[in-house]
């Protein structure tokens, strides 16, 4: 681990009484219900901005914590909307937005909604090269009403042909969370298949919620042929993977949503 990330997790592990291994369940559930989306900057596959449609298949699957991806703040493609505050007051989940980038009068990166107020917020550069986009991981640090603390991230991978920005997105997701004193869960559009560099660098340390034997195919969503969405989680041997499906909604985006509920295994079941 690098100078900046044992410092990162320094902070994160001296800012809260919580215990990074087991806290009291005080009768709750350990299960929490992720959902990550890539909205499209908002628009619609008709071209509008029908925020109710997009909110409508968020509220549908009732997550816990939502990554979205290509989320714009005030741009004028966007119509100047602050598009996570406006999903968030929506779907009744508290916003954050975290840039990648200044984009067309405003900014443009990831969003997370939550069920859960924060009590750490972090946005993360990921490393980029020549002239494609900058990316970002959105981070944020919360307690299941169980009592355990977790660590959520949503990020995008670059997008471009060539699969060299991605590994070392990769890396850098790697080396900033690996060793963290919480359980983790990654989730985003990653633009990369099952097998590839990028995701073979990231499964060396996280657990993916995906049959690896049939991966359900994330896009277009309008008739999926791939699979670049995704739910991880680590360690591995700290959570279980519940349920995972695929959720196309043709209209609302050109992405399906990616659907996971996962439980938080307590240190005696590891």
């Amino acid at each position: 681990m690098n100078r900046i990330s044992s410092i990162l997790f320094l902070i994160l592990a001296t800012s809260f009484a919580q215990t990074a291994i087991s806290q009291e369940s005080n009768g709750f559930s350990n299960t929490v219900c992720i959902l990550t989306f890539n909205i499209y900057h908002g628009a619609t596959m008709k071209g509008d901005y029908d925020l109710d449609l997009i909110a409508g298949v968020i509220k549908g699957a009732d997550a816990d914590l939502v990554a979205l991806q290509e989320v714009d703040f005030m741009t004028r493609r966007a119509r100047g909307y602050d598009l996570v505050t406006e999903l968030g007051w929506r779907t009744k989940r508290a916003p954050l937005f975290g840039r990648a980038m200044f984009y067309d009068g405003g900014e443009y990166g990831e969003g997370i909604l939550s069920r859960y107020s924060f009590i750490a917020t972090r946005n993360v550069p990921l490393p980029c090269t020549g002239n494609n986009e900058p990316r970002a991981a959105l981070m944020v640090t919360t307690v299941l009403p169980a009592g355990d603390t977790i660590i959520f991230i949503g990020t995008h991978f670059d997008h471009t042909a060539n699969e060299a920005d991605r590994v070392l997105q990769a890396k850098r997701v790697n080396e900033l969370l690996s060793g963290a004193p919480y359980p983790v869960i990654l989730a985003g559009d990653l633009n990369a298949e099952p097998g590839s560099t990028p995701i073979t660098v990231l499964e060396e340390l996280w657990g993916s919620a995906y049959d690896r034997v049939v991966s359900a195919p994330t896009f277009p969503s309008d008739a999926p042929v791939k699979k670049i969405d995704y739910v991880m989680y680590y360690p591995k041997d700290r959570w279980k993977v519940v349920s995972a499906e695929v959720i196309c909604d043709s209209v609302a985006s050109d992405h399906c949503a990616h659907f996971v509920t996962l439980e938080l295994l307590s240190a005696e079941e590891e």
